[in-house]
């Protein structure tokens, strides 16, 4: 079991996780916090969607974005091992973030890096630890083949974990109505 939030083996507070859910690609080289996940402790973190929450005048609406395959997919992730001074060992890892493509830049300024396929192996082969080869594959997925449709804001809530929170919302945000929610009409895709 691992906790998301990466706890560098040198903290001394286990909180510093909390501020490290993700890590920007741009610096995961330079950054203490990182640099020696980066060349030793990368994982693939499996997923088939995500969520952003997409400003709409004063509302935010809930957005998943998945593949238009529908496949699952792999985030560029980190992890280390970190050890209380009392001994209780700690699993931590962290999903490595790029610029947002052109599909999710109008969500938001960044997006989980999803490895292709080909980048996988390469990002987990134990032998490449030269950053000069691993940075180059934590790059933006290609928006053509993603997409991303809005979902119930009840997906934001740990206790309603339903089937129906990764199903697509007809209605506008914050309407009781059936107002149809299509977000490139709405100039907002």
């Amino acid at each position: 079991k691992m906790l998301w939030g990466l706890i560098p083996s040198w903290a001394k507070d286990p909180g510093i996780g909390n501020r490290m859910i993700n890590a920007r690609a741009e610096t995961l080289a330079e950054k203490p916090a990182f640099r020696a996940a980066l060349k030793k402790r990368r994982c693939i973190i499996p997923a088939d969607g995500f969520y952003e929450w997409q400003k709409l005048g004063k509302v935010k609406q809930p957005v998943r974005i998945v593949l238009k395959s529908r496949e699952p997919f792999g985030f560029a992730g980190l992890w280390e091992h970190w050890k209380s001074p009392e001994g209780q060992e700690v699993l931590s890892c962290t999903i490595v973030t790029t610029e947002a493509n052109e599909l999710l830049k109008p969500v938001h300024e960044r997006m989980p890096v999803i490895l292709t396929r080909d980048a996988e192996s390469l990002w987990l082969d134990p032998k490449t630890q030269e950053p000069e080869k691993l940075l180059p594959l934590l790059k933006q997925y290609p928006p053509d083949e993603m997409e991303f449709y809005p979902v119930s804001r009840e997906v934001n809530s740990p206790a309603v974990d339903k089937a129906r929170n990764i199903a697509p919302i007809q209605e506008a945000p914050g309407r009781g109505d059936s107002v149809s929610l299509d977000l490139r009409e709405a100039g907002e895709y």
